[in-house]
């Protein structure tokens, strides 16, 4: 089974960093922890990560996610290229759409489930790989630019900055 590279799990409760520890050690090559968010850079700064599973509240009493939010924001700053997948006990809608529009790749609630964690954490990973070639992208673009033009292919080839002869001979290979 192949292994992903490595996590960063950042939650103050030391139970859930073991129990995280022991899910995902047979995922991920390497599983790191830390109980103290203002670590998490420091930590991205000595090695490469892959994925960083936070979560959202780290102060005793407070439940707003106010502070997992300042982290993400403060992580996505430094390390745009690495996915940061939320982790809360106190989920609600409007705080995963935050996180979301934030640049969260996901959003986990406690209790969580195994299975879907592990799932959720890969398909993240997976789709951080996923890499479209220049064609695909091209025929994409032609495709919805015809359609956006309703099928009128001279006003398409206009507005792609291409001849009508040029577009056909694309679409050809479409």
């Amino acid at each position: 089974m192949n292994k992903y590279g490595t996590i960063l799990i950042v939650d103050d409760n030391a139970s859930i960093l073991t129990a995280m520890h022991y899910l995902l050690d047979n995922t991920f090559e390497r599983v790191l922890t830390t109980t103290q968010p203002e670590d998490t850079l420091k930590l991205m700064a000595q090695q490469p990560i892959d994925i960083v599973l936070l979560d959202m509240n780290f102060t005793l009493g407070v439940n707003t996610g106010n502070e997992g939010l300042f982290w993400l924001r403060t992580i996505r700053k430094q390390h745009p290229q690495t996915p940061v997948v939320l982790l809360t006990a106190y989920a609600d809608v409007n705080l995963a759409v935050k996180g979301l529009k934030n640049g969260a790749a996901d959003f986990i609630t406690k209790p969580w489930d195994n299975d879907e964690l592990v799932r959720k954490l890969k398909d993240v990973l997976e789709m951080q790989n996923e890499i479209i070639s220049l064609d695909e992208m091209e025929k994409e673009h032609i495709r919805r630019t015809i359609d956006h033009c309703h099928g009128n292919l001279s006003q398409a080839a206009e507005l792609l900055g291409i001849t009508r002869q040029t577009l056909y001979n694309k679409m050809k290979r479409l």
